[in-house]
């Protein structure tokens, strides 16, 4: 495993890590997951028609506010200066449901991979949210990060 699990002390006490000593360094990192739904309700996102406005753009709304916000709530999360967060909610109609994906960008002392998560969690939560009215067995799977750059431990990439 990269890296040690050091957010506690000696004690067990939790610790918000010290970052302080690492260069800033230019840093990103993407992230996926998706909301299956019945095609019925794919329908009704297609075509506007869900009732309470568009189901892709309030989600992406949603992500990238959530991302700003990430420091917030997940305990130990530093605080952090993005540069750039971008969110797209698009169609699969082999699911059927909606493939969310997000980027976010920093300069800084630590990686973005909990802002990027977060967004496309958020943003999934946002489709169910404006969607379980017409369809409450929607599931939102497979949340990964799919890749990361920058920082001491360098790029990564899923599969490779």
């Amino acid at each position: 495993m990269a890296g040690d699990l050091n957010h506690f002390d000696e004690s067990g006490r939790p610790l918000m890590v010290d970052v302080s000593a690492k260069p800033e360094t230019e840093r990103a990192a993407s992230a996926r997951g998706t909301v299956r739904m019945d095609r019925a309700t794919l329908a009704l996102v297609l075509t506007g028609s869900a009732g309470k406005g568009d189901v892709a753009r309030v989600a992406e709304l949603a992500g990238i506010m959530a991302a700003k916000r990430t420091g917030e709530i997940i305990p130990l999360c530093h605080p952090l200066p993005l540069t750039s967060v971008t969110v797209r909610v698009d169609p699969d109609p082999d699911l059927p449901g909606l493939v969310v994906t997000a980027e976010a960008r920093t300069r800084g002392r630590t990686g973005v991979e909990m802002e990027a998560l977060t967004a496309v969690a958020v943003a999934c939560l946002t489709v169910y949210d404006m969607l379980k009215a017409k369809d409450r067995g929607m599931t939102i799977e497979g949340i990964e990060l799919i890749a990361k750059s920058g920082g001491a431990s360098g790029d990564w990439r899923r599969g490779e």
